[in-house]
């Protein structure tokens, strides 16, 4: 994956964590940046062998689908 693109999901989980005070409809869209980014994070620890940081990096995903599927939801909380 390009440089361009992990900074774009990058800076998209970063506005996740500016804007929800005022954009609430934006909190899916970010949860899904940050499980693409956290995804990505897996797949590099993953080639380096790293299994433990990769294993962290599941947990952020599975935190991060649950507000996505939360927020997306027929019941949104």
């Amino acid at each position: 994956m390009s440089v361009k693109v992990i900074g774009a999901l990058d800076a998209m989980v970063g506005f996740g964590l500016v804007l929800p005070g005022q954009r609430i409809s934006l909190v899916p869209w970010e949860a899904l940046g940050g499980t693409a980014t956290a995804g990505d994070g897996s797949v590099v620890h993953l080639h380096r062998a790293e299994t433990q940081l990769a294993a962290v990096n599941v947990v952020y995903i599975a935190l991060l689908a649950l507000v996505a599927w939360g927020r997306f939801g027929a019941y949104a909380f």
